[in-house]
């Protein structure tokens, strides 16, 4: 491949190297999210979202806790300068909750953008223009000179066109290939000319609009523009990272780490090219770290639901945290080890007398329990051919009280594996429990006992009488033991059938109707695990396990 036709990030940018602080920060509280889907992600969309679309969209957001949020685009389209109106007209926007708008570094685009919002007691208003070189040589045709008269002729008009209540945001898109000296000339020229204060601040957003390096080279950037802005006090410094490279969300975290305190992006990454960076995945990182996101993704599958619908695009079933297969395991080694660490999460909360669901969280391949975001245990754990004892021991046990005693686990798992690796695809709970009932609980043959009864003649000595037949031969027999399953084998060996009992395990059944046995039988130098559930659990595992064995 033609490598040598691309330069390095330090060909065409410089990125001033100072004294880092960002490697040795901790992430410890939460950004100011706002969600650009609306705009951005609306822009990138094959069928734009009208207004009914972005409605629900916008209550999804408020919902899950967005105190700013940009709401559209209103020059760019009737749609979104409708969208505006409505939210302003019908009272959609809550008191705690300030919407963005976007325009280009145009008056009349501006005019236009102030127009969509007149009347809304509060907003930001978003101007951009982008500013690196190759921009500014190729499309725009102008100079640094000309890029900031452009700038200061708009920024003048908002400052004309503002109301009580209207904040301004700034972004020099291709933020991360312009020379940091002419992004803090036209930052600092503007928190002056919107005379920005500590009470009524300028938000500065740095937007990564292709990435070009390493996430590290970004947060370079952005602690420079952090340590060197002018009346740092009086302005937000935001971040909009993309996801060229497939670095999104570590760009924006180390983004953070280096000063910034306003993230953008969308719900589960949708944007242009690769996407904005996915809101979702910092904010639930922060929640894996103890650290309270400012969010709530407590029913993560109804908003994936409705981002889907009103993007009309699939969320990926391996998307961090939201993906239906994020919290499934398939391989037996990983099955074992989460159901040993539920297990053991269970036991600990029981032991310190809280709450499952409040106790600390320790489980090995889940980051955060599944049922903080509204997630089912059942579907941790699925079976296929590469599934172990483990899993098929936690499906049976969680789904139908089905619990295997520690050596028929392997028994029960090669079964499971020869139906899998015969018909190359995923076993279901149900499935699983049909292939468990026809290989363990199976009677009919070759052994049958037709009739019995077992009684306690004295203290300790239980006699056992039944109709065995066994081939062409019906006989009845009997025999005495210290159980009825002692006495029941103790029968066997009078009809000529030579049963002795390996292992041994029974309990409650869920249902509370009976129990369910398992047995581990040796007929004739061969040994098999049979089970058994009622009231006489016990004989019929052993008659099970007996049948297995001779066949």
């Amino acid at each position: 491949m033609p490598f040598r036709r691309y330069r390095p990030f330090e060909d065409r940018v410089n990125v001033p190297v100072t004294d880092r602080s960002w490697p040795s920060a901790r992430l410890d509280h939460a950004p100011l999210w706002v969600p650009v889907d609306l705009r951005d992600g609306n822009q990138a969309l094959a069928e734009p979202m009208d207004t009914a679309r972005k409605s629900r969209f916008f209550d999804l957001l408020v919902r899950t806790g967005f105190k700013e949020i940009e709401v559209g685009y209103p020059s760019a389209s009737r749609t979104d300068f409708d969208f505006v109106r409505h939210l302003v007209t019908g009272g959609a926007v809550p008191d705690d909750v300030t919407p963005v708008v976007f325009t280009p570094a145009r008056t009349d685009l501006v005019d236009r953008t102030f127009d969509a919002i007149a009347g809304l007691p509060r907003a930001v208003v978003h101007l951009y223009i982008a500013t690196s070189p190759v921009w500014r040589d190729v499309v725009l045709g102008r100079d640094r000179d000309e890029v900031w008269r452009t700038v200061r002729e708009a920024a003048e008009q908002m400052a004309r066109r503002a109301t009580p209540g209207i904040r301004f945001q700034f972004s020099p898109e291709t933020f991360n290939l312009t020379e940091p000296d002419f992004v803090l000339e036209l930052c600092d020229g503007l928190t002056e000319l919107w005379d920005a204060s500590p009470d009524r601040p300028v938000t500065h957003n740095l937007p990564a609009t292709v990435e070009i390096a390493t996430p590290n080279v970004y947060a370079d950037q952005i602690e420079y523009v952090h340590r060197h802005l002018s009346r740092r006090d009086s302005v937000i410094l935001s971040v909009h990272p993309h996801n060229d490279r497939g670095t999104g969300v570590a760009c924006a975290e180390l983004a953070v780490l280096a000063g910034a305190q306003r993230v953008e992006g969308c719900l589960f990454g949708n944007g242009e090219r690769t996407g904005n960076v996915d809101l979702v995945t910092l904010a639930m990182n922060l929640y894996a770290q103890g650290v309270d996101p400012q969010l709530d993704f407590s029913d993560i599958d109804a908003m994936k639901a409705t981002v889907e619908h009103c993007n009309r695009l699939p969320v990926h079933p391996r998307h961090p945290y939201a993906g239906d297969l994020v919290h499934t395991a398939f391989s037996g080694t990983h099955q074992d080890a989460i159901s040993k660490g539920l297990a053991h999460h269970a036991h600990l909360a029981a032991e310190s007398g809280v709450p499952a669901g409040k106790a600390p969280w320790n489980v090995p391949y889940l980051p955060v329990d599944p049922a903080d975001i509204g997630r089912s245990y059942e579907a941790v754990i699925r079976v296929n051919s590469q599934s172990g004892k483990g899993g098929t021991a936690y499906l049976l046990r969680t789904r139908h009280g089905i619990d295997l005693p520690e050596r028929m686990r392997p028994d029960v798992s090669r079964t499971v594996q020869e139906a899998t690796d015969t018909s190359g695809r995923e076993m279901t709970p149900k499935e699983l429990y049909e292939l468990f009932r026809a290989t363990y609980l199976a009677e009919s043959a070759p052994v049958r006992l037709h009739a019995w009864s077992a009684y306690e003649e004295a203290p300790g000595v239980h006699r056992f009488v039944c109709t065995l037949e066994a081939g062409d031969r019906v006989g009845d027999y009997e025999g005495t033991g210290g159980s009825p399953v002692s006495a029941f084998v103790d029968a066997l060996s009078g009809s000529g059938l030579a049963v002795d009992i390996v292992d041994f395990a029974e309990h409650p059944a869920s249902d509370g109707d009976g129990t369910v046995a398992y047995a581990e039988c040796r007929v004739n130098g061969r040994t098999a695990w049979g089970a058994g559930m009622g009231s006489s659990a016990a004989v019929r595992a052993v008659l099970s396990a007996m049948n297995r064995a001779t066949r």
